[in-house]
């Protein structure tokens, strides 16, 4: 169960990039309560998109409302293309800094959700957030991958999963994320 907080921090964060103009999505554990199966998170994670060289002016912007979790955010921002933050309710907040093609597709398939509580933000796509875990290639990532093909069905994209995947696991040096997608596809 999430708490309620949690969805208001994201309310409140989707409203504040909104506002300043950003593309952004969430990505995570919040993308998985709607795409999979529901499970505890207490942090956001979200894509950011950010030119590369603007990721200082970026975190700039974001710094106004938002507190660093660490020294120095703006030289990180540019060195990790992160942003580590928490919001008034102490809600841990890790903003990717996206720049790359598959970043940018992963943007364009976002889609906005009403959360309980009311509000609206925008996840994911159920295919990008596959791609996502599966990229990760973690153990409980590959728990939620299972979740999200048993509760997507027949409506989840498989071939462009693998279309956008296999570049990524490529570009790694990680075959055989693919392969093991491909293997619980085989199951489900």
């Amino acid at each position: 169960m999430i708490e309620p907080k949690l969805w208001r921090s994201a309310v409140q964060l989707q409203r504040f990039l909104d506002g300043n103009g950003f593309k952004f999505c969430f990505i995570g554990g919040i993308a998985l309560q709607r795409w999979g199966e529901t499970r505890a998170t207490d942090d956001l994670d979200g894509t950011l998109w950010a030119d590369f060289g603007n990721e200082r002016a970026i975190a700039q912007t974001v710094l106004k409302t938002y507190q660093s979790r660490i020294d120095n955010p703006e030289s990180f921002s540019v060195s990790a293309r992160i942003l580590l933050l928490r919001d008034v309710s102490n809600v841990s907040i890790d903003l990717s800094l996206g720049g790359m093609p598959y970043e940018a597709n992963c943007l364009s398939r976002a889609t906005p959700w009403t959360v309980p509580g009311g509000g609206s933000i925008r996840t994911c796509s159920a295919e990008d957030l596959v791609v996502l875990k599966a990229f990760a290639n973690r153990p409980q990532d590959w728990i939620d991958i299972r979740n999200v093909l048993i509760r997507q069905g027949d409506g989840l994209n498989r071939a462009l999963v693998e279309q956008e995947l296999s570049p990524l696991a490529e570009l790694k040096e990680e075959p055989e994320i693919v392969a093991q997608l491909q293997s619980l596809f085989k199951c489900q």
